[in-house]
């Protein structure tokens, strides 16, 4: 298939993903699947396009504050060994796809009728081991499908209220960041290759990562960050159970 307008897909995504402190794995896995690229090469691009958006997003987030410490260095001590584990480990999508599509479209749901009520400031306290355990678990999933995680640790912050709205996408970024380097480790470790055209899908990506970042970061209220995260989730729910 002609490959054409691929680029301006991966840019397209990148801005929406990057708009709420994602890195847009799972639009670039899905736009690549249409194209019909390689399994084998779609899930180190998809890593290599998410390190560049989330390395983008960790800087626009951290100038204007949204980030928290305090809340991601529990997650990436457990999250960093799981995903290098999730992207040496090759398991059916029929497996695990489906289920996580389930509760990414439950999330959108939530988040999307979160944004029309009461923009509550209150945080909630969480046990560093409590954000640890999910860390584990949110790792392997994320070297497992070849995202970075954030789509599945957005929802989780902002159900609990362990952070502000735009806290959240400030440390889904960083969470993104460093499980993407872990998962692309591990893939890289079975000797997988990159497609020929990624140079040109990567410019793509970081101008669409520091145009949606930048308007994440600096220009979106809560409420239509969380509308933004509610349009994400549902395209990245919608390709784990139709398996895109």
């Amino acid at each position: 298939m002609d490959t054409t307008f691929l680029p301006l897909l991966i840019f397209i995504a990148a801005v929406l993903y990057a708009s709420v402190g994602h890195a847009g794995a799972s639009g670039y896995l899905a736009v690549m699947a249409l194209y019909g690229i390689a399994p084998a090469e779609m899930k180190p691009a998809a890593l290599v396009l998410n390190i560049l958006v989330a390395s983008i997003a960790v800087v626009q987030y951290g100038r204007v504050g949204a980030f928290s410490w305090r809340i991601l260095l529990p997650l990436i001590v457990t999250s960093i060994p799981f995903a290098y584990l999730g992207g040496y480990l090759t398991l059916p999508a029929h497996v695990y796809k489906p289920v996580i599509g389930v509760v990414l479209l439950y999330a959108t749901v939530y988040s999307f009728r979160r944004s029309f009520g009461a923009q509550s400031d209150e945080i909630r306290a969480v046990k560093p081991a409590t954000l640890s355990a999910v860390g584990a678990v949110l790792g392997l999933l994320s070297g497992l499908t070849g995202v970075g995680g954030g789509i599945f640790l957005s929802p989780i912050l902002l159900w609990r209220g362990w952070a502000q709205v735009r806290t959240i996408s400030g440390v889904s970024a960083a969470f993104i960041l460093v499980n993407s380097v872990a998962g692309l480790l591990g893939v890289l470790t079975k000797g997988a290759t990159l497609p020929a055209d990624w140079p040109i899908w990567a410019l793509a990506a970081v101008l669409g990562g520091y145009i949606g970042a930048t308007l994440g970061s600096k220009h979106l209220n809560n409420a239509w960050i969380q509308r933004a995260l509610a349009l994400v989730l549902l395209i990245a729910g919608a390709k784990m159970v139709l398996a895109i």
